[in-house]
């Protein structure tokens, strides 16, 4: 639809839906602070236009969500957002009607938000939260239930009456309702995916593999200090904070505790002023900001499974929405006791967004490329070796082979079973025909995980290359293995065979190549060529048919196929693969070369001359070309001689 491999449409559809997803947090933030409230007709009343806007235009703002937007992979975290609004705004309209009484609720509206938590769910699993966030809004503030009077009741054991008084049938239909919704959804996706969560390693998320518990829960605890950080300071972003970017805590004492115990101190001051402020509406506020914070995280927190990552920007995504609804909570408050510095609070307020719409455009920039947003990881996580890597792989993949080899060196000794790494490093030593080097890094790549089928095929071609043609055969074979479908390893493993003279087994390995890979263009094109070489021209005729069907447009193909009819003496044929070869690729000496060949043979001299010119122009020092030119010009002088006037 796109015309091409145009991103465009990508982003504008992926900021199209973050402009969205702000327009209803206003919403949500006024139902959240404001309360729920409807005028006469019906229509939802804001009684926070202000503190809502300021929360809206703080999330819309924010940097930490560019991830989310200018990654593709990140229309997941946009959707699932989507959803969760949605859902939530929906469960609101449940208590549409009338209003006197939380006992009179829209099952129909209940049920509705349970299909959108569901749809969020699709998209991320993340999306199941706002049952959660769903149901703390029902109890404190549908039901206005003061959550730490109500627990003193309940623990003390006061009287019932005082306790139903505050939880009511009406509710408790609500929460069971959304019970069984939630544990429907997870019974769903338990029949769909499985029971277990995806196998990860320990660079992915290197605390989860901690032994001692205590460090374990140590430095889970760090990681959230972390999360907290990117939120309140979103100047460190990184699109991979994994393998050593953040080294583990591994005692008690390690300084890093402190940020720990800061972010405790301050949770449990800020849940303090949410349970015991004598403000219902702060009380209410700060709670509903808390659930918004925490709730939409927890599938993130290492608490009920084990995640692939250490910190991941796109998760902060809904989270950040509590963030933003604290925050402006927090300046208006700050705006009604300091009256006086209402003025600098608004320019410090003016400030922190213009800040954050320089970060977000800065951010955004870096994530426009491969090579920018890799480099701008350097100074965030520079002890991370997959950035290293990435770097490297960047550089190669542009032709920097000397620089990437540096960052893929970095790579190995920051991480040395760093396995990927070895295996590029060793391609480049290759390249560069250092092969022992390249031998001594991919066996130890194979080493380390012996199923690496890619490190074994190309430990296999860097063997052939040192002539240990049996160790090399045993490595494809070992690759081959480890990935049945391998077509790339089966074309190598023909290339060896035809360097060991094994001609029936390169032609079945060829095979396989094309099997698998019909539109393999080397393998077709050698099986062409090994064919012509020991003379089995027909069979090299049909092969080299059947694989232009295939691959109409194979400049190579045609030129081998071109070959084998001009011994075949079908000149006709071949002229017209050599001309179609050439429209294709004009530039290509060997082809006006052989092309001149074969109009020597035909005994079409004048062209031979124009076509052994042109592959000299373009390649003076082809091999055999300057002699048969050389040949043909006697020939024609002796033909000019002899012809008279």
């Amino acid at each position: 639809m796109a015309g091409g491999l145009h991103p465009v449409g990508f982003h504008v559809l992926n900021i199209g839906l973050h402009s969205l997803i702000s327009a209803l947090m206003i919403d949500m933030f006024s139902v959240l602070i404001g309360g729920l409230a409807y005028d006469g007709n019906g229509n939802r009343l804001n009684h926070a236009p202000k503190a809502s806007l300021l929360a809206g235009l703080l999330f819309a703002a924010h940097p930490v969500h560019t991830e989310s937007v200018a990654g593709i992979v990140g229309r997941a975290d946009l959707l699932c957002a989507l959803f969760f609004q949605l859902s939530f705004l929906t469960y609101c309209k449940a208590f549409r009607g009338d209003r006197e009484s939380e006992e009179k609720f829209s099952i129909h509206w209940i049920a509705v938000s349970l299909l959108l938590c569901a749809a969020a769910m699709l998209c991320k699993e993340q999306g199941i939260t706002v049952l959660g966030v769903n149901a703390a809004f029902d109890v404190l503030l549908i039901c206005n239930v003061n959550v730490y009077e109500l627990s003193q009741r309940l623990f003390l054991r006061r009287k019932a009456d005082d306790v139903s008084e505050r939880v009511r049938t009406g509710l408790l239909i609500r929460l069971a309702l959304l019970a069984m919704g939630g544990a429907s959804l997870l019974y769903a996706r338990w029949r769909i995916m499985g029971t277990g969560p995806p196998t990860f390693t320990e660079v992915d998320n290197p605390a989860s593999f901690a032994e001692n518990v205590f460090l374990r829960i140590v430095n889970y605890n760090y990681y959230y200090s972390l999360n907290a950080w990117v939120l309140l300071c979103p100047w460190w972003l990184c699109f991979d904070w994994s393998m050593g970017c953040v080294p583990l805590i591994k005692s008690a004492f390690d300084w890093r505790t402190a940020w720990l115990l800061l972010l405790w101190c301050f949770l449990i001051g800020l849940i303090s002023q949410a349970l015991c402020s004598q403000d219902s509406q702060r009380r209410r506020t700060l709670t509903l900001g808390l659930v918004l914070l925490v709730v939409p995280f927890l599938p993130a927190c290492n608490i009920f499974f084990r995640v692939g990552f250490v910190i991941a920007e796109r998760v902060l995504y809904l989270s950040s929405a509590g963030y933003c609804l604290l925050l402006a909570y927090a300046l208006g408050h700050c705006c009604g006791r300091w009256s006086r510095h209402k003025g600098l609070l608004r320019a410090s307020l003016l400030a922190l967004l213009c800040v954050y719409v320089a970060r977000c455009a800065l951010r955004s920039h870096q994530w426009r490329s491969e090579q920018s947003l890799f480099t701008s990881a350097l100074s965030v996580c520079p002890l991370n070796a997959k950035v290293h890597y990435n770097v490297g792989k960047n550089l190669a993949d542009r032709g920097n082979t000397s620089a990437a080899i540096r960052y893929y060196r970095e790579a190995v000794r920051l991480h040395p079973t760093y396995v990927h790494a070895m295996n590029n490093l060793g391609n480049i030593l290759k390249e560069r025909n250092e092969l022992v080097e390249a031998e001594e890094l991919l066996a130890k790549a194979v080493l380390i995980q012996p199923d690496f089928a890619a490190a074994w095929m190309n430990l296999g071609i860097v063997q052939n290359s040192l002539k240990k043609y049996k160790e090399a055969e045993q490595s494809y074979w070992n690759a081959i293995q480890f990935r049945k479908k391998y077509p790339d390893c089966y074309y190598n493993l023909g290339r060896l065979y035809a360097d060991l003279n094994r001609h029936l087994d390169a032609l079945n390995a060829w095979r396989n190549a094309t099997v698998l890979k019909p539109d393999h263009s080397l393998a077709w094109n050698n099986m062409v060529i090994l064919l012509d070489n020991t003379g089995n021209l027909a069979q090299a005729e049909a092969i080299g048919r059947e694989a232009l069907k295939l691959l109409p447009n194979d400049h190579t193909i045609m030129f081998s196929l071109a070959n084998v009819l001009g011994k075949l003496q079908k000149y006709k044929e071949s002229e017209g693969f050599f001309l179609q070869a050439l429209r294709i690729n004009p530039n290509a000496a060997s082809c006006h070369g052989n092309l001149a060949v074969l109009y020597h043979r035909w005994g079409k001299l004048e062209l031979a001359k124009k076509h052994y010119e042109l592959s000299l122009k373009l390649d003076p020092e082809a091999p055999g070309t300057k002699d048969n030119y050389n040949m043909l010009r006697r020939k024609l002088d002796q033909l000019y001689r002899t012809t008279p006037p």
